[in-house]
């Protein structure tokens, strides 16, 4: 199998800084991926998300299965052309709403069958489909794994029968991609936070062989204790050379801890949805807009950023767009949140490639 070479510039203990090289551009690592679930990132342009330093964004398989569909989507070009994103993408299998939308489908060893949310029609994704939407249809650039991952706290048991299923669905997935010099297949490692389970399910992919290995299984129940106990087990099994990414995580001190434990790529839709609901990420934690002690704040958000949206309006003025329900609010404050993640993984790189990632860290924590 032909993967993106990926070179590693710098290392700090667990932590490591370079390059995912990819047909459509290079991906700096660690690296933040917004998520564009349907085709977009929500309230923002494409020229709006690449302003703020991205690289790379995420689609979702499921949703773009049911609209527009993935024969159309082939038909129009793909979803970089659909779209107008000419970096990378990545695409989720849809093995999350194999759990979040459990009402919606049914679950057996060959696959799922989702009754769809929007017109209940039924619509069946196996690996080999999966596959063939994200690769052929959608044209992404690293195409996830189909996996299943339930919700935490769940029996063990059905931890283990969930990561064993993924296993079987990962083999299946790689025999489906074949090779292909252009795109990238990833595999999930599961095992809920459990070591031996984690562990089984590391070492099978890595003897399996795959371009990428992903992280599932968590920000779904756990705390942030038990997240990083389960990194701390799973990081060092995945192999050095090729990228680890973290799922759906997640708030900015989980980045933080992820990198030192060695993760290279990240998604959520954190920052987008907080923007939506008037929360501004900073350095000093989130703050909640919409309080009345910004109706008279003439600060900006982050003086020093580059993001109009973060340097050029003053936290009175968002303050103002919230409380009269005007969508240039969620707008300004979506661009505010992801130029403020993607600064955070800009000097998350910094500091592994200065040696100072210990320092950073704990400044950060504080």
């Amino acid at each position: 199998m032909s993967a993106f070479p990926f070179e590693i510039h710098a290392s700090d203990g667990l932590a490591r800084t370079g390059v995912l090289r990819t047909p459509r551009g290079a991906i700096r690592t660690p690296a933040f991926m917004p998520v564009g679930t349907a085709g977009t990132v929500k309230a923002l342009t494409v020229d709006q998300v690449a302003s703020t330093g991205a690289d790379i964004l995420l689609g979702n398989t499921y949703h773009l299965m049911l609209r527009p569909g993935g024969e159309r989507l082939q038909r129009l070009g793909g979803l970089h052309t659909f779209m107008r994103w000419n970096k990378p993408i990545l695409t989720d299998s849809g093995g999350y709403q194999v759990m979040s939308l459990s009402q919606l489908r049914k679950l057996d060893k060959d696959g799922v069958t989702f009754r769809s949310h929007i017109d209940g029609s039924e619509h069946r994704l196996t690996p080999e489909r999966a596959v063939e939407l994200q690769a052929d249809q959608i044209g992404a650039d690293i195409i996830m794994q189909l996996d299943e991952c339930p919700a935490l706290p769940v029996p063990r048991a059905d931890v283990e029968k969930a990561m064993e299923l993924s296993l079987a669905w990962a083999a299946r997935c790689k025999r489906a991609f074949g090779a292909r010099g252009s795109q990238s297949l990833f595999a999930i490692v599961q095992g809920g936070t459990d070591p031996d389970l984690r562990r089984r399910s590391a070492q099978t992919l890595v003897a399996e062989g795959f371009d990428g290995y992903a992280i599932g299984g968590l920000a779904v129940g756990e705390g942030h204790e038990e997240m990083l106990a389960t990194l701390d087990v799973t990081t060092p099994l995945l192999p050095l050379e090729r990228p680890r990414y973290l799922m759906g995580v997640g708030k900015p001190i989980d980045i933080v801890e992820a990198v030192a434990r060695g993760v290279d790529m990240f998604d959520c839709v954190l920052p987008t949805r907080s923007g939506r609901h008037g929360q501004a990420w900073t350095d000093a934690g989130p703050l909640n807009i919409t309080n009345a002690r910004f109706a008279e704040d003439m600060n900006p958000l982050d003086e020093t950023s580059d993001c109009p949206a973060s340097r050029d309006y003053s936290k009175a003025y968002f303050h103002h767009l919230f409380k009269a329900g005007e969508i240039l609010g969620q707008v300004l404050l979506s661009w505010h949140n992801l130029a403020y993640y993607q600064s955070l993984m800009s000097r998350l790189r910094a500091a592994i490639a200065a040696g100072r990632l210990s320092e950073f860290r704990a400044v950060f924590r504080s």
